[in-house]
């Protein structure tokens, strides 16, 4: 169960760092705001993802 919470955390933080870029270059966004979205969103990402990627799931535990 942690290691979906943590999955998902993690991909909308990924997230965090494309979709603000896609967002300046229609105009919907300031160049600032996306700096200071995709920061903390990169922060989050490396903060998250150490703890789930590339661990061995054990065949007894689902997720």
């Amino acid at each position: 169960m942690k290691h979906a919470i943590l999955k998902i955390i993690s991909y909308l933080a990924l997230s965090g760092t494309i979709v603000p870029s896609l967002l300046v270059f229609f105009g919907d966004l300031d160049l600032q705001m996306n700096k200071n979205i995709m920061a903390f969103s990169m922060v989050i990402w490396f903060a998250t993802a150490p703890f789930w990627i590339n661990k061995k799931v054990s065949p007894d535990t689902e997720e």
